[in-house]
């Protein structure tokens, strides 16, 4: 398992003053799990502050009941540790290009986001990726050279700031229940990206991903809706593997876990459907005839 760097804890408690922005340099795994902009922040995020118990002494953490943030994206990343809970509403696919990553798909076309109503609110039962539950908290390296975690925080983020209303993150100057409730699962996050990390490696040396395609035949077209610019698990593969290496992913847990992606896969039908239901896949579903008048 790759070696984790060290969560700085006492940056909470005791730095006075906050580094500049620029100064932060995200953990390897962030910046694979998305694509990173230009300022070399994961999606989602648009700033990033080390959280410090002088300049957010006053600082209150409240419940956001919707995620606009969220609406237009189509996928997003997961771990591991998350898929045999993810399978049972989204299809669990894998990045294209030479550093493949999980990705719970959202909807089939980007900028689309069936989960979600046009406000970010959950239109029905569904899985919400940890990646997405940890904003707009991570942690982050405030020196490249550094082994140290410091746990920041996105200032543009509804959820934080300076409010009448929610949990402090501070009392007395020091971390509530609360701040290090967030920091534990900061750190497990960091954890399960860790894991996924290894189970990405071991897919690659075993050979088996191949480029994704999925093909839905809707009644009343001839040809059917395709899909590519994924990767999967070649279920071939797959199948003929034997001794050993059958034995390795059987004792090591990916087993379980490949079955979970590919079971997951029979989902691309729903999420089209729910696509052209809402009026945002490739067809539109015709209108209800209305009643002629008198």
């Amino acid at each position: 398992m790759p070696r984790l760097p060290k969560v700085f804890i006492a940056l909470i408690q005791f730095l006075g003053k906050a580094a500049p922005t620029h100064a932060l340099f995200l953990t390897e795994w962030n910046s694979i799990m998305a694509s990173a902009p230009a300022n070399n922040l994961p999606v989602f995020y648009n700033d990033l502050l080390p959280l410090n118990s002088v300049d957010h002494a006053s600082y209150r953490s409240r419940t956001v009941e919707s995620a606009p943030f969220l609406t237009n994206q189509h996928a997003v990343p997961l771990t591991v540790d998350e898929f045999v809970a993810a399978q049972r509403f989204v299809p669990i696919i894998f990045s294209a290009g030479e550093e493949a990553v999980p990705l719970a798909l959202m909807g089939l076309n980007e900028g689309v986001n069936t989960f979600l109503d046009d406000e970010g609110k959950l239109r029905g039962p569904a899985y919400v990726p940890a990646y997405v539950r940890r904003y707009p908290w991570m942690l982050a390296k405030l020196r490249p050279d550094s082994d140290e975690l410091s746990l920041c925080f996105d200032p543009t983020s509804e959820a934080v700031g300076e409010f009448e209303e929610g949990q402090p993150l501070f009392e007395d100057g020091k971390p509530t229940e609360l701040t290090q409730g967030v920091l534990k699962f900061c750190e497990d996050f960091e954890q399960a990206a860790a894991r996924t990390g290894q189970f990405m490696k071991d897919l690659k040396e075993l050979d088996l991903l191949m480029d994704g395609e999925v093909a839905i035949q809707v009644p009343g077209n001839d040809q059917p809706f395709v899909y590519r610019g994924f990767r999967m698990v070649n279920e071939e593969k797959l199948r003929d593997m034997r001794g050993d290496q059958l034995r390795k992913i059987s004792q090591n847990g990916m087993l379980p876990l490949i079955y979970a992606h590919l079971f997951s896969l029979q989902l691309m039908r729903e999420v089209f459907e729910s696509q052209v239901a809402q009026g945002k896949g490739p067809i539109s579903v015709p209108a209800t005839p209305q009643p002629a008048e008198a």
